[in-house]
Parts: structure tokens; C-alpha cells; sequence
């Protein structure tokens, strides 16, 4: 059966997804979902028939929450799907090039690596922003560009004027891709005001986060008709569950809006007080800026309060191992009795410590 496995697809390292890595606890902040469970409920009776290519009720809601035509929207299976389809359908195996970011999220590195596309590896500056300079020498023949913003793990935005930039010195053969899977925390930041604007522009995004679906695997590309119809003819035929995508309207209508509005204001609020609380922290040296619902920080001794925080039920993840974020572990933000019971596990580490 050995012999049946492409050599790339045999050394690949699969994402490692909080439910894949197993770790168990009573609390739950490694995987940026939203604390609140959202309570819509579908029930069907039609479900021996085919659902819509593209359900059309949903593309109306999400058209109207973002502000964009819906001839600009292809719903997708989360913004992992939006992800490896740009790549399926504009990049040739074995030949084309793809760009990101490290520290950033895995799955762009990943996927080229499952569709044997070259990776152009461009790391963050040390204050983790783009690195322009090499951007703009490296871009020959790249295909895609894919920017994470706000950037998981490090939490940050990147500078606006930076991705304009980069908008305007790369070729018009070459798609910027902005994964937007945590703007509804800033959403003042999307880039969806200049879509227009661009040729080459590719937003994704996702109801996972704010809007507390991440079990719904649904999201959104954004982008011109051209790029839409051509992703349109790669993607599968029937990619939308009908209940899927009945709980997709009913959480983008008016009344859920306000009720995911009022959960990111309570998320900010908690991020708030937990970075206030956590600087008192002698095992801490640095807690980085964010505008998300997560929080990164270096620790001393990383890997002993990890052990120590999962020892205690409380499951964070481990950043350590990716580039230039040594000793750094990543925190979502929790309900508020969640915050205090990190905070007060801490505490309890400082005085074993001591």
C-alpha cells in the first residue's frame, strides 16, 4: 500500500487541531471558540432531497451583513475550505508558488504541502508586523498571498497602509487572500470597504468565532465574479448542508446579531480585565497586543505552567514550537468565572513556586 502514497502526501504532518492533539479538561481556552453556546435550533423533514448548490436565502444574509453584493460571495465549509480551494483552483501542482507569514496559522503551509505547491516563507518582523522589503523581493511568480488579519497566534492587526502597499506593488496575476476569521472582534479593520477596489483581492470568513458556530463548519470568500465563478467550478456539488445552512440565516438575523454584538463586547471587556490581572504575574514577561478573542503571552518556564494549567483542567495552547514565539502560549478568552479560574490557578502556581 506504500507504494499507493505520493511522496509528498507520505511525509506530510497533518494540522494539529485542539480536538485532534486530546488533551481533556473543565476548561476549555485553546481553541478560540466563543464561551456561549448559541441556542438556534432546525429541525427538517426534507432531507432525503439534495440541498442548493449555493442556498440562496443564505447568501442574501450574509450579503447584507457584510455590506457586498452576493454575486461577491461563495459559501464554503468553514474558511479552511475557502483556503485549500484558492489553491485547487489557481495553482498548479509541482509548479506554482504560495506566500504567508509565520507565526500564522498552519493550514496555509499545510495545504501547499498536501497539493505540492512551493511555499515562499516570509517571517514577521520581531514587532510582528510584514516585512515589506523582502515581500516585494520575493514576489516573483508567487500566485497566491495569504495574510491573516488579525493573525492567529500572534492577536495583532497588521498595519493597514502595509497591505495597501502590498496591494498595489504586486502583479495583478497575484491573489492577496486576507483571512478575516477573527475581524468581527475589530471589525472597523476589514478590508471588505476596498474589494472594489481591487482585482486581486480575496477576503474569507467564517461564523466560528464570534458567532459561536464552529461545529456549523460554515464560512464565506469574498471576492470580484471572476474569482468566485472559477472557485464555483472547483468546488464540490453539494458543499452546504440544508441544516447547516437554516442555522446559518437564523444567526444572521437582526435579533442574533445583537446577541453575538453583545458576546464580542463581553469577550473585549473579559480580555480587559484578564490581561490587567495577568501583568501582576511574576511568570509572566510579556503579554503581546491583541484584537482578537485570545490572548498571546511569554511565559518563564513555558512548558512547566502548561503542564501545570492541563493538571488543573484548564486546556490553553502550547505556541512554543512555531517560529520566534519560544516559551509563548496562547489563551482564548473565556466567560468571565472562566478568567478568574485561570487567574486564581496562576496564583496558586506563583505561591508553589515561590
Amino acid at each position: 500500500m506504500k507504494h499507493l502514497v505520493p511522496r509528498h502526501i507520505d511525509a506530510l504532518k497533518p494540522y494539529q487541531s485542539a480536538r485532534r492533539i486530546g488533551l481533556t479538561g473543565r476548561i476549555y481556552l485553546n481553541a478560540n471558540e466563543s464561551p456561549w453556546t448559541n441556542t438556534i435550533e432546525c429541525k427538517h423533514n426534507n432531507l432525503n432531497r439534495y440541498p442548493d448548490f449555493q442556498p440562496y436565502e443564505l447568501l442574501n444574509k450574509y450579503s447584507q451583513y457584510a455590506g457586498i453584493s452576493k454575486k461577491n460571495i461563495l459559501i464554503t465549509r468553514g474558511a479552511d475550505e475557502g483556503i485549500e480551494l484558492l489553491m485547487r483552483s489557481f495553482c498548479i501542482s509541482g509548479n506554482d508558488k504560495i506566500m504567508f507569514f509565520p507565526p500564522t496559522y498552519d493550514m496555509y503551509a499545510i495545504n501547499a504541502d498536501i497539493f505540492n505547491i512551493r511555499k515562499i516563507i516570509i517571517p514577521l518582523l520581531s514587532n510582528f508586523q510584514l516585512d515589506l522589503i523582502s515581500i516585494k523581493k520575493n514576489i516573483n511568480n508567487v500566485k497566491l498571498i495569504y495574510v491573516c488579519n488579525p493573525n492567529n497566534p500572534t492577536g495583532n492587526m497588521f498595519l493597514r497602509k502595509n497591505i495597501i502597499s502590498i496591494l498595489k506593488f504586486i502583479p495583478k496575476t497575484t491573489l492577496l487572500i486576507i483571512d478575516e476569521a477573527y475581524i468581527d472582534y475589530a471589525i472597523e479593520n476589514s478590508f471588505i470597504d476596498i474589494l472594489n477596489q481591487y482585482t486581486n483581492l480575496v477576503i474569507l470568513r467564517t461564523l466560528s468565532k464570534a458567532f459561536g458556530l464552529s461545529s456549523l463548519r460554515c464560512g464565506f470568500v469574498l471576492s470580484n465574479t471572476y474569482v468566485i465563478n472559477i472557485l464555483k467550478k472547483v468546488l464540490t456539488p453539494y458543499p452546504i448542508a440544508t441544516p447547516i445552512s437554516d442555522i446559518a440565516v437564523q444567526s444572521l438575523k437582526a435579533g442574533n446579531i445583537k446577541y453575538v454584538q453583545k458576546n464580542i463586547l463581553k469577550i473585549l471587556y473579559n480580555k480587559e480585565f484578564l490581561v490587567r490581572k495577568l501583568k501582576i504575574f511574576s511568570c509572566i514577561q510579556n503579554i503581546f497586543l491583541s484584537q482578537t478573542n485570545f490572548i498571546l503571552i511569554k511565559f518563564f518556564y513555558s512548558e512547566i505552567i502548561f503542564q501545570y494549567l492541563t493538571s488543573n483542567g484548564i486546556i490553553i495552547r502550547d505556541q512554543s514550537h512555531k517560529l520566534g514565539l519560544k516559551d509563548c502560549l496562547r489563551i482564548s478568552v473565556g466567560t468571565m468565572n472562566e478568567c478568574q479560574d485561570l487567574i486564581s490557578v496562576l496564583s496558586r502556581f506563583e505561591t508553589k513556586k515561590l
